[in-house]
Parts: structure tokens; C-alpha cells; sequence
């Protein structure tokens, strides 16, 4: 477990990755580590998702 120092570092590193597009594989901390929780979350809290469609209605005649 790491440092709550080393928690923000990580964040902080995520939110720049994130911002840089990077892939969330180019997280650099193991699978079983609480800093990698602290990237991801970092990374999640600037990535943008595109936009989902919406979805088509069952009777095709779009009214309800």
C-alpha cells in the first residue's frame, strides 16, 4: 500500500494520462496494487466517452 503522498502522485499521473489520451493499459502500477486503483480512478475522472446512440424503438414507428 502506498503512501498518501504516493496515492496522489498516482491520481495526478492517471488525470495526465487521461488528458493525453493514453491507452489505461499504459498504467504503470501492478494489478495488485492500491496505486493503480488511485491511477485509473484518476484517469477515469478526465476521459471523455463518446456519445452512446439512442436505442432503436421495438415498433419501428418511433411513437410509443
Amino acid at each position: 500500500m502506498g503512501t498518501r503522498g504516493d496515492i496522489i502522485r498516482a491520481v495526478v499521473a492517471g488525470r495526465q494520462a487521461g488528458r493525453e489520451g493514453a491507452l489505461l493499459a499504459a498504467c504503470p502500477y501492478p494489478a495488485t496494487s492500491l496505486l493503480r486503483t488511485a491511477w485509473i480512478n484518476g484517469y477515469a475522472q478526465v476521459r471523455t466517452l463518446p456519445p452512446v446512440p439512442p436505442a432503436p424503438d421495438s415498433e419501428g414507428d418511433g411513437e410509443a
